[in-house]
């Protein structure tokens, strides 16, 4: 099955469906597909219905009846019926629909399948009975395909009790482009446009294409005027996309509450302590809410890299935090043809604080566990993620942006081993990182390798490694440090894009 010319990446997603769908198998198969929104997953699936003349039906949301007619029009016509089927009840269209594979394995995709179960909500049942051996002996190698954007209902597909456990033979999370594939796929060139525009829509295709229709910022000297006209332009989609992410959550009933929670999230406040404070509300209030933009994908909660009792929480799509950053607090000025280029010159150093400064650390942690060889970092990276270390003598603590951790060594008498300290790192995007910042690693490192310190059990059998990430480079003097000691790792925007 050839993928698609006009197909950018999905590689490992076309070669799963293709193995799906290419199986030779006499029984009935089922596979889920799920992502954020955006990602091109109807694309995919699309294509892979019409390189195996398949059946794809995308739902909408609607009542049970008027969908099981829209259902019943579609594999109709798919399969050439001169009058639509007229279906009584999904169990009687599910049946009809496990025997249209009479001649051999046949591809059926029922996309947007949550607005299906959500009207019907029998349908996972009644596909689990169908799926199950000798439930209906006349049944044909259907590769049936669900694939939904809720991630919440998605999840639950396939877990627990769910009716459906234990049946697929294909489980499809298609993610959003990581950085480096973001910046191929907008066809930016400059790392530090490409860094820009990724901090402002991320790695989701969608809003290349259908959202911005090809316009694309021509280089770092267009990057101001791409988001004033592109994102800051009320007549432009991605204007109003971060509000309407929440509002396409069906999970999400108080959508005012959670606007709040992710302002809170963008203005830096990463603790529920510290949400808690800008709400002006307990921090018990909020257990549910943040698990809840938790489960639908909108922010991930990120344990910290020394204390097992804290955690920070960063919104996971750059235009939400873009939207709650820039554009809400402007909202009513922006909304006004012809003010964004003024509005964008009084926002953009909060734009550079509290946006580009925080993903540029994404970013980082990003090329320490997925892109840096095992050579740069001293082992295999297993975990990255920041944290605090206490200074009980400075009675202080210090921020480590990205502490990196390998593979750990054998077993303790007091218990299974830690993960293995391979190295810290500071990141800064508008600062020109000098020895001040590599005598504070320095430091760091000292506290954390110290007998009683945080990282001692932790640190293996080599030094470990202090790297400095620096969007706007290094002084000579840190280069000449850097270059007489290989435990130095200084990382510049070419090397995030390019190198290891």
């Amino acid at each position: 099955m050839d993928r698609p010319a006009e197909m950018f990446d999905r590689g490992f997603e076309w070669a799963e469906l293709a193995r799906f769908v290419g199986y030779d198998g006499a029984e009935p198969t089922l596979g889920v597909v799920s992502g954020r929104r955006r990602q091109g997953k109807t694309f995919l699936l699309d294509a892979v219905a019409r390189a195996t003349g398949g059946f794809m039906f995308t739902a909408t949301e609607t009542t049970a009846g008027d969908s099981l007619r829209q259902f019943g029009a579609a594999l109709g016509q798919h399969l050439g019926e001169p009058t639509p089927f007229r279906f009584e009840s999904w169990d009687e269209a599910i049946g009809r629909l496990m025997v249209i594979a009479a001649t051999g394995p046949r591809t059926v995709v029922l996309d947007e399948f949550p607005f299906l179960a959500q009207a019907s909500p029998a349908l996972p049942s009644i596909i689990q009975r169908e799926l199950d051996p000798g439930a209906r002996a006349g049944n044909t190698p259907v590769r049936l395909l669900l694939c939904g954007s809720v991630l919440s209902f998605m999840g639950r597909l396939l877990s627990g009790t769910a009716p459906l456990r234990g049946r697929a033979g294909l489980e499809l999370v298609v993610p959003t482009l990581d950085y480096r594939l973001a910046a191929e796929f907008w066809e930016i060139d400059d790392p530090r446009a490409a860094a820009l525009t990724h901090a402002v829509v991320g790695g989701t295709p969608a809003y290349r294409r259908e959202f911005s229709l090809g316009d694309t910022p021509s280089g770092l000297d267009d990057i101001d005027s791409w988001i004033v006209r592109a994102v800051l332009n009320p007549g432009r989609p991605l204007f109003r996309e971060g509000r309407y992410l929440l509002a396409e959550e069906p999970e999400l009933r108080d959508v005012g509450l959670y606007h709040s929670v992710l302002a809170a999230i963008a203005a830096g406040n990463a603790s529920r302590g510290g949400i808690a404070d800008y709400l002006g509300r307990k921090s018990t209030d909020l257990a549910h809410p943040l698990t809840v933009l938790e489960d639908v994908g909108l922010i991930r909660r990120e344990e910290d890299a020394f204390r097992n009792n804290r955690a920070a929480y960063r919104i996971a799509e750059p235009l939400v935090t873009f939207y709650h950053a820039v554009i809400r607090p402007s909202w009513g000025d922006l909304e006004r043809p012809g003010r964004a280029a003024q509005i964008w010159r009084r926002v953009r150093p909060t734009f550079l604080s509290k946006v580009m400064g925080p993903h540029f650390e994404d970013l980082c942690r990003e090329w320490t566990r997925w892109h840096a060889s095992p050579e740069t970092l001293g082992g295999f990276s297993r975990r990255v993620a920041a944290g605090q270390v206490n200074d009980p003598a400075a009675r202080t603590s210090h921020q480590v942006d990205v502490a990196v951790f390998g593979e750990p060594t054998a077993g303790a008498s007091d218990g299974p081993a830690p993960d293995v300290l391979l190295g810290i790192g500071e990141a800064k995007w508008s600062d020109v990182l000098d020895m001040r910042q590599l005598t504070r690693l320095a430091h760091i490192r000292d506290l954390l390798t110290a007998p009683g310190g945080a990282g001692a059990r932790r640190v293996g059998g080599g030094p470990v490694r202090l790297f400095l990430f620096g969007g706007a480079g290094f002084t000579d003097e840190l280069r000449a440090a850097a270059a007489q000691d290989s435990t130095i790792q200084l990382v510049d925007l070419p090397r995030l894009y390019r190198g290891d």
